[in-house]
């Protein structure tokens, strides 16, 4: 404390760090990435267990041999599908009556803020079916769900059929404790979220469905199954929820001991397991896993259906299966077994899943990385911030210049947000695009503009710019900068950390006085939106499917418009936290960079 207390001490300190900062800046700057990378190596990784004592062991007998009749059925299901045309309500409330469920639909309707394109829908009208096994065994409180979303053409048919065989199966087993749901959702999200608004009496989205007849307890966990082959090679694991949300480590501790018991090979983002973690290429594999699943995360999207249940406060994950490592074959009979071991290990929770980890990487399905080994990478980066407010002090004179610069950058971000829904139809009205492309076409053409607004509008009202004046925006920018990061990374680490790093090299080397065509291309590669583009590419190789570059135009157009209908339809907080908060903070800095 004293060398705080001695002014000349502080004095002193201040000196060092100011001679001293712009190597603690790129020090600090390279340590983070390299903290980041070597979260995948093994010695930064913990082997994955089993918290929670009711799931410990997976030492049950799985009877499930209705394999083959869950076939027939998923053909009877895509007969029916083709028949209709769409979900087949009338013959599926059959079939689940037929299994002894009480069954129930649910209608509901959602028009679109502009069409989506990618899954050609606007005006969407459906119906949920779902049938409910009430628990022999306890006053039935508590419920967990088995879902399957009905999807257009031949996909997910074995999905549906494997339901309704483990529905049959359960309903003649005597140990449930908890009630179990039966779900088939048609438009995949959409139902889900009109589904769970109708269980749990809210509407956050604004979307018109009926009330839910028939209800169970309260929901525990809940899986997702997506099938669309009679044989599989392997199950994935999807765990990214809406705004970045994980579900409880266990649920994925407990997929992973099943795969093992009844020897299922499973994979995470579509990679396979490997050993051999001290090899360059076990590390290699393991990066690549666990950047996979920073770029899902950072992307705010579900996932899959088990992502918008996270926002209840319920732990779900769904299970895809993979038809594309040749040698392995798995049938319906070994999943439907797996899924039977999962949830008689779920109905012996006497609680909800909360002793392990909520916030994680996985390199890999076996082993993990916990918020306190990987918080330390965002945190280097912010100490940088931390060192620049150090070397500058605030200065009176200068804060009425800053004002316009803050309400203007602020500006920007509202008519970024509010503006390409609003004027879409005026768009389509004098431009020859479609409505969705006069909504991402207005989007890039305000972002485009804040670039192009004149930058001395601080001199309105001081007269003229002052050197204090930029110092001041700086100091706010920084300050503003690492709260906004800082909360990003509690909430959503991986978001927070890619935009850590791209916006806090432009902080720290931006001033007036450097190099202006340099700095302010360097400041655009560094921008929101190029972070954007830049991720999709990066993704895309991850995902060994690499795309050209007017692909990648293409898809990054794709991205824009699926980013605003998240966000519209299911609440993501992206778009909304990048056009009112993250744009605005760094166009603040490029005010700085034109200050006269």
């Amino acid at each position: 404390m004293g060398l705080l207390s001695d002014p000349n001490r502080r004095r002193a300190l201040t000196n060092l760090l100011t001679r001293l900062n712009t190597p603690l800046c790129i020090v600090c700057y390279l340590a983070g990435v390299a903290w980041f990378m070597g979260l995948a190596f093994e010695p930064f990784t913990l082997r994955t267990y089993m918290s929670e004592n009711a799931m410990g062991s997976t030492m049950v007998e799985e009877r499930f041999l209705a394999g083959e009749r869950a076939l027939v059925t998923a053909r009877e299901f895509a007969a029916q599908k083709k028949k209709m045309g769409g979900m087949p309500v009338d013959w599926l409330v059959k079939a689940m009556q037929a299994r002894g469920l009480e069954v129930f639909t649910q209608s509901f309707s959602r028009t679109l803020p502009f069409p989506d394109e990618n899954k050609e829908r606007y005006m969407v009208h459906g119906t949920n079916v779902y049938g409910i096994l009430r628990a022999p065994r306890a006053p039935r409180t508590e419920a967990l769900v088995l879902s399957a979303p009905c999807t257009p053409g031949s996909s997910n048919n074995q999905a549906v059929g494997l339901l309704l065989g483990l529905a049959q199966y359960f309903r003649g087993q005597m140990y449930w404790a908890k009630d179990i749901i039966f779900l088939v959702n048609e438009h995949d999200l959409i139902g889900m979220q009109a589904w769970l608004e109708g269980y749990h009496h809210t509407n956050t989205t604004g979307m018109s469905w009926t009330p839910l007849e028939g209800r169970g307890g309260s929901i525990q966990a809940a899986l997702s199954l997506e099938l669309s082959s009679d044989i599989i090679t392997s199950l994935d694991l999807v765990l990214e929820g809406l705004n970045g949300q994980l579900p409880n480590l266990d649920l994925a501790n407990l997929f992973y001991a099943f795969c093992q018991k009844i020897g299922v090979l499973c994979t995470i983002q579509g990679k396979l397991q490997r050993n051999d973690w001290d090899s360059a290429a076990g590390y290699s594999q393991a990066v690549q896993t666990m950047l996979l699943m920073v770029l899902k995360q950072a992307s705010g999207r579900p996932w899959g259906d088990h992502g918008l249940f996270l926002r209840y406060h319920i732990e779900a994950a769904s299970i895809r299966g993979i038809n594309s490592f040749r040698q392995y074959k798995t049938d319906l009979t070994t999943v439907g077994k797996l899924l039977e071991g999962m949830f008689r290990k779920l109905n012996n929770l006497l609680e909800r899943l909360h002793q392990s980890y909520f916030f994680y990487l996985l390199p890999s399905l076996s082993r993990f990385v916990s918020i306190g080994y990987y918080m330390p990478a965002f945190g280097l980066l912010a100490a940088i911030l931390l060192l620049l407010v150090g070397m500058r002090e605030p200065f009176g004179p200068g804060v009425l210049s800053v004002l316009t610069p803050l309400i203007i950058s602020h500006l920007t971000g509202v008519a970024l947000y509010t503006l390409p829904i609003m004027a879409q139809q005026t768009a389509v009205e004098h431009f020859p695009v479609s409505e969705t492309e006069a909504v991402v076409l207005t989007a890039i053409a305000i972002y485009t503009a804040g670039l192009a607004l004149p930058h001395n509008t601080h001199r309105v009202l001081s007269g003229e710019g002052t050197e204090e004046g930029w110092r001041v925006l700086k100091l706010i920018a920084i300050f503003y900068m690492a709260v906004l990061l800082g909360c990003t990374a509690l909430i959503n680490f991986s978001l927070g950390f890619i935009l850590a790093l791209t916006l806090v090299p432009v902080a720290a080397f931006i001033t007036p006085h450097v190099p202006r065509v340099l700095s302010a291309l360097v400041m655009v590669l560094l921008s929101p939106g190029s972070t954007l583009l830049f991720s999709i590419f990066v993704y895309q190789e991850l995902q060994e499917a690499p795309i050209t570059l007017l692909e990648g135009w293409n898809l990054f157009l794709s991205v824009i418009s699926q980013g605003i209908l998240d966000h519209n339809l299911y609440g993501s907080l992206v778009y909304p936290l990048i056009s009112l908060l993250v744009y605005p903070c760094w166009l603040l800095l490029w005010n700085i960079l034109f200050w006269k």
